[in-house]
């Protein structure tokens, strides 16, 4: 991923934050079926070696997992919270109008090789966990257990199990860290004043800076 040094973050308790936070992470590789890529759930392992370890499943009928079983190195992509920026937000726009529109962003990349795991009660324990990671906090949380034996060893075939040390870890939060503290105060407001929802939570993060 390039990353300008003002907007790489290393701060690797953020860097798990960040993936925790994300609800559907993008998987991507590259073998005999040429480039792949799937959107998927992910539980992420923070006490699990170095960067952390992650785990996910696809279905049997996607090719990718066949390639990953292969050796092939993956990507794992987090995106965050995004947004527009326009030159009139910077109020040093008014005595230097050589600026252009620009967009501010978080985003996480995970990168290591990845173990297929096609084992009945692994592949449980996965989806088990990330059942309970998203039912959390409902009234009346729904378990895989809910569901019927036959009906769920039946649905555990149809997956695969991905298993993902993380061998390196990239951050980007690219907050408007090379403008004057008053352009960035300048989009802050901006973004915090807009109607869209998505500006918001931008905005949010730059109060964090």
């Amino acid at each position: 991923m390039y990353n300008s040094k003002p907007h790489q973050e290393h701060d690797l308790a953020r860097l798990h934050r960040h993936m925790a936070d994300t609800r559907l992470a993008v998987l991507i590789s590259h073998g005999e079926h040429g480039l792949q890529a799937t959107h998927l759930p992910v539980l992420v392992d923070t006490q699990q070696g170095e960067f952390g370890t992650v785990y996910a499943h696809l279905a049997r009928a996607n090719v990718q997992w066949q390639d990953l079983q292969q050796g092939a190195e993956a990507l794992l992509v987090f995106p965050g919270a995004d947004a527009y920026v326009s030159p009139s937000y910077y109020p040093s726009k008014a005595d230097n109008p050589k600026v252009v529109p620009t967009w501010n962003y978080l985003a996480v990349h995970a990168y290591g090789p990845v173990e297929v795991i096609h084992e009945a009660e692994p592949l449980l324990q996965i989806v088990s966990r990330l059942t309970e990671r998203h039912e959390h906090g409902r009234s009346e949380p729904w378990k895989v257990s809910d569901a019927p034996s036959d009906y769920l060893e039946g649905m555990l075939r149809a997956i695969v199990g991905i298993r993902l040390p993380i061998t390196r870890l990239q951050g980007a939060r690219k907050l408007s860290q090379n403008r004057s503290a008053e352009d960035i105060a300048g989009v802050r407001q901006s973004l915090g004043d807009s109607a869209d929802y998505q500006d918001n939570q931008l905005a949010a993060h730059m109060r964090q800076l």
